[in-house]
Formats: structure tokens, sequence, C-alpha cells
């Protein structure tokens, strides 16, 4: 009989915001696939969770993701997490989960902490509808390209973005869309959260290029 693959949602940055049922699956499951291992492991520290842990990341997708199945296939009960918030979101974790469901193996997802829906509740633009980018192309050309089919979304859109490139993505949404309302969060839920809010000009100078980002832009329709 296959085991379950669980999917399981971890903080964001504070390590408080677990749920309890994550905790109680993640010490009930035999094995932790995770993005990075070390890091994992504090929050598993934390409280006081004892599993075998297995990487599982870009740069091992392939040879990883058939040995995960195997386990799963032998009736192993596998907890799938990323650094931080949703498996799958982001990150390659979503090909085990695809192959799982191809092999009929049960998934079952333990929700939680997630940066993007984090930072659209606290951006104050409309919630009711949005767009989830994430990141976007490195290359110029596929960047600009990507951001002229956003423009006329009319739906709130959510970016994520590093600290190398926040301001030049924030001076490119103002080039190709104009004016915009934004909400830029940093470091949401750590020691130094911040959120700045504005017309994208006004917003620009007030960025510190340190920690994660996420982009929440205002949609064609809500200027």
């Amino acid at each position: 009989m296959n085991g379950k693959l669980y999917v399981v949602a971890t903080p964001i940055g504070n390590l408080e915001d677990i749920t309890f049922r994550a905790v109680r699956i993640l010490q009930e499951v035999d094995v932790i696939a995770a993005e990075d291992t070390r890091h994992t492991k504090i929050l598993l520290d934390k409280y006081d969770i004892h599993k075998p842990l297995t990487s599982y990341h870009k740069f091992n997708l392939k040879g990883k993701t058939d040995y995960l199945i195997e386990l799963l296939q032998q009736g192993k009960n596998l907890a799938l997490v990323s650094d931080s918030g949703t498996p799958g979101i982001s990150d390659p974790g979503y090909q085990v989960i695809r192959d799982s469901v191809e092999r009929g193996i049960p998934v079952e997802v333990i929700p939680g902490a997630s940066a993007s829906l984090a930072a659209l509740a606290v951006s104050g633009l409309p919630t009711d509808s949005f767009v989830f980018e994430g990141f976007l192309p490195r290359k110029p050309g596929k960047k600009r390209k990507r951001l002229e089919l956003l423009k006329a979304l009319p739906q709130t859109i959510i970016i994520y973005e590093s600290p190398f490139r926040v301001i030049k993505t924030l001076e490119e949404i103002r080039q190709v869309m104009g004016e915009r309302r934004v909400a830029v969060c940093r470091e949401l839920t750590k020691k130094f959260e911040e959120t700045v809010r504005g017309l994208v000009s006004e917003v620009i100078p007030k960025i510190k290029a340190k920690g994660e980002f996420v982009i929440v832009v205002a949609p064609a329709e809500g200027l």
C-alpha cells in the first residue's frame, strides 16, 4: 500500500507561525523532504522533532523525485517542506506532487503561512481578484514582455523579488505600467518587517534593498 505525501506549509520568517497540525504531521511522518535541510533543522529543533531529513531542491530534482516516489510506494509517509511558506509555490516541490498524483499516491496539504497572501492582505490594495506572478524573468527582454502582458490585467498583481533586483524591477514597473499604486513588503513576519505603500515613484526612494521582498501592484482599473 502506498504511503501519503503531506505538503506542509512552514513559517516564512517567524518560527511561531506554524500550525499545531503541521507540527503533529512532522512528528508522525517517516521522512521529511526539505529544500535546505540545515534551514529546516532549525525549525525542527525548536519543536523537538527528530525525523530523518533528505534534501529536495532544484539541483537534484531528477534523481530525488524518483527516490521520494519510491519511498511513498514502499508505504512510507513523507512530508514535503520548503525553506519558507507552502511547498510548490515558486519552488520545485510541485514535481513530486505531480508525480504522486499521476501514480495514485494520496497527497494532502497542511496549509499555513504564505508570503504572497500575507503581502496582499497588508497591502491596502484590492483583494477580491489577484494574479500571483512569482518571480519575473531575469532576462531584460523577457521581463519587459511579461510586464507588458501584466499591464492590462484588471487584477492586483503579486511579484516576488530579491534585494539585488527590487529597485530595478520597481523602475521597470513604472516605465511599463505607469504610476501605479504599489505596496512593497520586506522581511514579512521577521524583526525588521516593513511595508512601503504609495505611487511607485514615491516608494522607490524609500526602499532598503535588504531582505526578501513581495511587490503588490494595483490593478489597471484601480489607480
